[in-house]
Formats: C-alpha cells, sequence, structure tokens
C-alpha cells in the first residue's frame, strides 16, 4: 500500500480526456453497483439517519440513505433539514467518522484461560470484515490516509487496521456544499477528492432527479465500474462538477490561519488564551471522539469472577481523561488548561513531527459536536494575537500553571512529549 499526504493530488481518470474514463448514473445504477459489491463478500457501510442525526451504517440500497436530507451546523449546533430536492448526498460529516470501522472503539486483542495449574494465551486473530465504504468525503480521505501513517507506515504494525484497511473499499463523494464548520479548502484536503479512493460520486441536482458522475481512482475501482457498462460522461457535465466544487470552496465561511502553525503554538506555551479557553472547555473528550485523526488508546485487562479467564482489550481514550496522562507521580496535566494545550498543539504542530502532515484535516466535527461550542480557528487567532499588557484571567486554574515550580517540583507547564 502506498501512503500518500493528504495534500498528495493524483491525477483522476479522464483527465483532459473530455471525460473518457468518467460514467454517468442514476439512483438505479448506484443500486447495481452497491449489489455488485455486495455480492463480491462486502458488507455496506453508507450515511443513513439515526436519533436525529447522519450516522454511517451497514444499508442494502439508495432506500437506506438519507433522501431529501441536509444539515445545519455551528459552533456546539448541529440539526437536520429538509432540503426541496432528491439529493442522497446534501450534508457533511455527521458525529461519526470512519475512523470507527478502520480503528474499532472495541477490540479484544487477548484471552488466557486457566488449564490446571497453568494458563493458555490465544492472541486475537485480525478481523475478517471487508467493507464496502459509501459516501466518504475528501476530509474524511485524508483522514485515513492520516490514520494509514499511524498504524501502517511505522516499524509497528497495526495487525487489525491493517486486515480492515486492505479488505475496504472506498466510495468517495466530492462535496458540491459546505457547512458552516467546514474548513477542508484551507487545509488542503478537499471539496474534492484527490487520493485513496477505489471510485468517486458527484451529484448534479440541476434537473428533477439527481445524476452521478462516478470516476475510478483504483485498479479495482476500474475493474467494478467498467462491469457495470455506464455511459461515458461528456466534457460538460465535468465543468459543471468542478463549478460546483469551485462553488463549495469559495463558499466555506472558516479557514485555518496561513501561517507556521507550528512556530505560533511552541512560541505561545503560556498565552493567556489556554486558561481562558480552559474556563469554557469541559474536558469532555467530545473532540476527540468525533475527530477522526485521534488515535489515543488505553488498554484494559478484565478477568471473571473466578479466576478462570481474562481478556485484554484495547479501547478508545483521549488526553481529555485524567488516567491517559498519569504516570508514577500522578497526572502530568492535572487541569483542562494543560490537556486543551496538549491537544491543540498535539494536533496543529507535534503532528508534523511525527507524521509529516497537520492532524487537522477541516471536518469541523470537533467545532460542532463541542457542547462547550469552543471553535479550534478561533484559538489559533487569538493565540496569534498580541497580549495585552495587565492582561490576566480569573480562572484559579491559570495563577496554579503560571507559578514558579519550586525546587524539585515538576512543572505543569513542562510542555510534555506528544503521545
Amino acid at each position: 500500500m502506498k501512503y500518500l499526504s493528504p495534500r498528495t493530488k493524483p491525477a483522476r481518470q479522464g483527465g483532459d480526456s473530455g471525460g473518457a474514463g468518467s460514467r454517468l448514473t442514476d439512483k438505479a445504477g448506484l443500486d447495481r453497483l452497491f449489489d455488485a459489491l455486495r455480492a463480491s463478500g462486502r458488507t455496506l457501510i453508507g450515511p443513513t439517519v439515526s436519533e436525529g442525526a447522519i450516522v454511517y451504517a451497514e444499508i442494502r440500497g439508495t432506500g437506506d440513505l438519507p433522501e431529501g436530507v441536509g444539515d445545519a451546523q455551528g459552533p456546539g449546533k448541529y440539526r437536520l433539514t429538509r432540503r426541496k430536492d432528491a439529493s442522497l448526498f446534501g450534508f457533511v460529516v455527521g458525529p461519526h467518522s470512519w475512523k470507527r470501522f478502520l480503528f474499532p472503539p472495541e477490540l479484544r486483542l487477548l484471552s488466557a484461560r486457566k488449564v490446571g495449574r497453568s494458563w493458555s494465551f490465544a492472541a486475537e486473530p485480525p478481523p475478517l470484515q471487508r467493507y464496502a465504504f459509501l459516501g466518504v468525503r475528501a476530509c474524511e480521505l485524508a483522514a485515513i490516509l492520516i490514520q494509514d501513517r499511524v498504524f501502517l507506515a511505522g516499524s509497528h504494525i497495526d495487525p487489525a487496521y491493517e486486515a480492515l484497511r486492505h479488505g475496504a473499499f472506498i466510495i468517495a463523494v466530492d462535496c458540491t456544499q459546505s457547512g458552516e464548520n467546514c474548513f477542508c479548502a484551507s487545509m488542503g484536503t478537499g471539496p474534492k477528492a484527490q487520493a485513496g479512493h477505489d471510485l468517486c460520486l458527484t451529484e448534479l441536482l440541476d434537473e428533477g432527479s439527481p445524476r452521478y458522475l462516478i470516476e475510478a481512482g483504483t485498479s479495482r475501482g476500474k475493474q467494478v465500474l467498467d462491469g457495470l457498462r455506464f455511459p461515458s460522461a461528456g466534457k460538460a457535465l465535468l465543468s459543471q462538477a468542478e463549478e460546483a466544487m469551485a462553488a463549495c470552496a469559495a463558499g466555506m465561511r472558516k479557514a485555518m490561519p496561513a501561517q507556521d502553525l507550528r512556530e505560533l503554538l511552541n512560541s505561545n506555551l503560556e498565552h493567556p488564551r489556554w486558561a481562558e479557553t480552559a474556563q469554557r472547555c469541559l474536558s469532555c473528550a467530545n473532540c476527540t471522539m468525533a475527530c477522526p485523526t485521534c488515535f489515543c488508546s488505553t488498554v484494559e485487562e478484565t478477568g471473571d469472577l473466578l479466576g478462570e479467564h481474562a481478556e485484554r482489550w484495547r479501547r478508545w481514550d483521549s488526553c481529555f481523561t485524567n488516567d491517559f496522562s498519569t504516570l508514577h507521580g500522578g497526572s502530568v496535566r492535572p487541569n483542562t488548561r494543560s490537556k486543551y494545550r496538549q491537544w491543540l498543539t498535539h494536533k496543529l504542530s507535534a503532528w508534523h513531527d511525527q507524521f509529516a502532515s497537520s492532524g487537522c484535516t477541516g471536518c469541523g466535527r470537533c467545532i460542532t459536536w463541542c457542547p462547550a461550542g469552543i471553535d479550534l480557528i478561533e484559538e489559533v487567532r487569538a493565540l496569534g494575537s498580541p497580549v495585552l499588557e495587565g492582561r490576566s484571567s480569573s480562572n484559579p486554574e491559570e495563577g496554579r500553571a503560571l507559578k514558579s515550580p519550586v525546587p524539585g517540583e515538576r512543572s505543569e507547564e513542562t510542555h510534555e512529549k506528544n503521545p
């Protein structure tokens, strides 16, 4: 497998050939595609409506998709809306990401059973699920490529992630509209799918019933597409799709500041803004759970009451929990100020050192699903603003965090090594 930067932009099928590699289909054609993928032994996962949100779940056909459903988002706000058309993809991202399928929230690693006076250990075999993901947005593709580098590109490969990732068939959907919290254009990750997909759809809504441009991004995607024998798309439709995506990018209300974020964050570790944000932050970890790239986890061992069976499980964790940063002498990040600073500096700064890219793809989930409505873009801008003389915070945590440590005492403001 080739590991690409989210900013890599390989040539898409069709190119300058007038759309010779691009096909056109409709809703019935999509059902034929879905049937072909399920016939190959894959479980089809796509967007559905559940409990008032767009969530990814198993589907069988277009009848399970959120037809005519849109969404409205803002900092700490989310609701579904009713569109005036029959769009199947007329919304942006919801609370779930594809991370939950490739890097499951819970995964058993090991089982142990007592046999006489000894123990028998059995490692969990790699999962056998073969997924087909439908509706993967450009920012989400970039996130998957980032997690590829986390779990597959180093010297230690995660066998469960490797099995699930290699078995996944990805159908991307280009974005032709943006939400209030989207900023993928400023991160170089969207709104057009760039890499990592097998097929890519672009929904066209110029007529009564939606039509779909479909292009192959890999050889196995091309094989599936060729087998369906969809008609070729004309150059005019390709131009229409490109114009829609350009309008989507131009219409984004948010943009990450165009500056060296590593330098900005590393030179402002004592900025008063950290304490001000800590007064609003609940340390609930919603941002890390919703983020498609966060990968922190913990390992727990459980046993039965008879002491004859034990299991080892990996579960999602967060840098906002107390136990996550607990060492032999206690937590090295004991307050909300230090936890939020760890998350933001790791995501936008130290991630470059570890994985050669930002840890943010501009999906906006951390803004939408923060119950306090904290906007990381506004936080970055505030950190880049000059500090007014005499500025202080009423947050009692700040006073403790900024005091000079006594000899032999660990300072809370030591810039910890990122996980």
